[in-house]
């Protein structure tokens, strides 16, 4: 809801403040006062093309302020925070004109492009009125009334077609995920195909290099290995020729040393302790000296082996050098390559169902969007007829409205429909979008017919205030009380805001404010004053008889009175 506009040097207005409130607001006031430059300000402020002479003759600028009370959920506060705006309950925009021309604009606080004040205004205030026809000015917003007046029941069907159509739009993006993807699917199997086959012709064992690795060094060494083992071998156990001279190695010096403490030993305990630990040696000498025998005898010496191993380690690193750096992880990747592959091969599977599923959520999306042709249909004919009721009331008896449904052959987010509301003006004249028809009082009419009419389906509406311009023009008499009755039956679900020369429509408003101006004789000023009580009844009467007699009051109350209302 607008709370207030703040207007600085806009025309004739040097400095005001207007304060709204819920229902209906009339703004009257004497010709050329400048009632029309209040909604020339709001139209500034959401984002109305700017103009040099607008601004008051003497000032450097003309700047407006207008604060809105818009709750969290609101898409104007989605659309004011991500262009960095401080909302908090109270969106606050500024709009200012420079006498060059240059144009400058503020939201919640932040510069930002005019054009953002532009998408806030869609969703915070529709101008009815001269050329500021800001509502249903896109055959978007046309079918979006048309599904909002629909109701429950058309939401049920638009909410099935939007389920179906995500779901087709799913599957065909999938779908063609998949084929278009498919060389290098192609290309990636053909890959994965040629490596597991190349470890497959290997076939590889678990820790082999690590265990072949060690086999290499020592048949490659393996005439040192021999010969050094067995030297040291004979070092322990002696040669054969020991008893004729030779060396009885250590473990012959090891036998004597025994021998002789053996004599001694049972005459000290200490020396017998000596002796223990020295067969202990000699145990362990026996043994270590068996051991070398044994790896002397197993040391193989075969040429051929030897070549067998390092042909085979040839082999384990070309696989190591294309899918790891060792074995073990040669077989991880071949392992994770045959998963892969199954998933590809199992691609052309895939495209077969997604064919076959997108085929059947194409025939289910087309029926689902006739379903809402046929509820579309059937709610644009209740649609014209309430418009047409509602024209009635407002001295457009001729006029005719047509809420067109036509089908240009292609679904999509919406549907398949193309919805326009269209305007005869005449009997017997074709139908012409609202959104084209010229500007006026006429139109405003129109207009306030479609709010009016839609305004019980579209309770939640998004756009919480409407402003008219020239509703009342060339209307006069009870079709001018008509003209009061239904804007006040709009007022009762949105604000609205209606400049009025009439005193049948202001006599029906909630709040009154009139705008004056003042002539010093050097400078015009305007200003803008809420009136209640007997100033109310008096601005009534003027509007009424021209004068402020009795008899001129005395028929303002007459007036407030008939329509159940008091002076304040």
């Amino acid at each position: 809801m607008l709370q207030e506009i703040r207007i600085k040097d806009l025309g004739i207005i040097d400095e005001s403040v207007i304060e709204f409130g819920p229902g209906l607001t009339v703004l009257t006031g004497e010709t050329g006062a400048g009632k029309t430059m209040v909604v020339t300000s709001l139209g500034l402020l959401l984002g109305a093309r700017s103009d040099s002479g607008l601004v008051r003759e003497g000032s450097d600028r003309a700047v407006i302020e207008g604060v809105f009370d818009v709750p969290a959920d609101h898409p104007a506060t989605a659309r004011a925070v991500e262009a960095g705006g401080d909302v908090d309950d109270t969106l606050v925009l500024v709009r200012s004109v420079s006498g060059e021309g240059r144009s400058r604009a503020h939201v919640g606080g932040r510069s930002a492009p005019v054009g953002v004040l532009s998408e806030l205004g869609e969703h915070l205030v529709a101008v009815h009125g001269q050329a500021d026809q800001w509502r249903l000015r896109r055959p978007e917003e046309h079918r979006e009334l048309l599904d909002a007046f629909g109701g429950a029941p058309l939401g049920r069907v638009r909410t099935a077609y939007d389920a179906v159509y995500a779901a087709h739009a799913a599957a065909a993006n999938e779908l063609e995920s998949l084929r278009s993807a498919a060389r290098d699917r192609a290309q990636e199997l053909d890959l994965l195909q040629r490596g597991l086959e190349r470890i497959e012709a290997v076939e590889p064992k678990p820790g082999e290099d690590v265990s072949l690795r060690t086999e290499d060094e020592r048949l490659a060494h393996a005439e040192e290995l021999r010969s050094g083992s067995a030297q040291a071998q004979a070092l322990l156990a002696g040669d054969d020729d020991a008893i004729g001279g030779g060396s009885a190695g250590v473990m012959g010096d090891l036998a004597s040393a025994r021998a002789a403490l053996a004599q001694v030993s049972a005459n000290d305990p200490s020396l017998a302790e000596l002796e223990r630990r020295l067969v202990e040696v000699s145990h362990l000498v026996t043994d270590l000296a068996s051991d070398l025998a044994a790896y002397v005898a197993d040391v193989d010496l075969d040429p051929g082996r030897l070549v067998w191993v390092q042909e085979r380690r040839s082999a384990l690193s070309d696989l190591t050098r294309s899918y790891g750096d060792t074995v073990d992880e040669v077989l991880a990747w071949s392992e994770s390559a045959a998963r892969r592959v199954l998933e590809l091969e199992g691609d052309d599977d895939r495209i077969t169902a997604l064919e076959e599923r997108v085929a059947q959520l194409d025939r289910d999306r087309t029926a689902a969007a006739a379903a809402l042709t046929a509820a579309r249909v059937k709610a644009a004919k209740a649609l014209s007829k309430r418009i047409g009721d509602e024209l009635g009331h407002l001295a457009m008896g001729s006029a005719t409205v047509v809420v067109g449904v036509e089908q240009p052959g292609r679904l999509g987010p919406h549907g398949g429909d193309d919805v326009e509301i269209g305007l005869a003006a005449n009997v017997g004249g074709t139908p012409r979008s609202v959104s084209k028809v010229a500007s006026g009082g006429e139109l405003s009419r129109v207009m306030l017919a479609i709010e009016v009419a839609t305004a019980q389906a579209d309770s939640t509406r998004s756009v919480p205030t409407f402003v008219f311009d020239e509703v009342d023009s060339g209307v006069g008499g009870r079709a001018a009380l008509d003209v009061g009755a239904r804007l006040a039956a709009l007022a009762a679900t949105a604000q609205v805001i209606v400049v009025t020369h009439l005193a049948q429509v202001a006599a029906h408003a909630d709040h009154h404010l009139v705008v004056s101006k003042a002539d010093d004789g050097k400078v015009t000023r305007s200003g803008v004053r809420k009136v209640v009580g007997e100033e109310r009844v008096t601005e009534l009467a003027r509007m009424m008889a021209g004068s402020e007699s009795d008899a001129a009051r005395e028929h303002a109350r007459d007036l407030l009175g008939d329509l159940g209302r008091t002076p304040a």
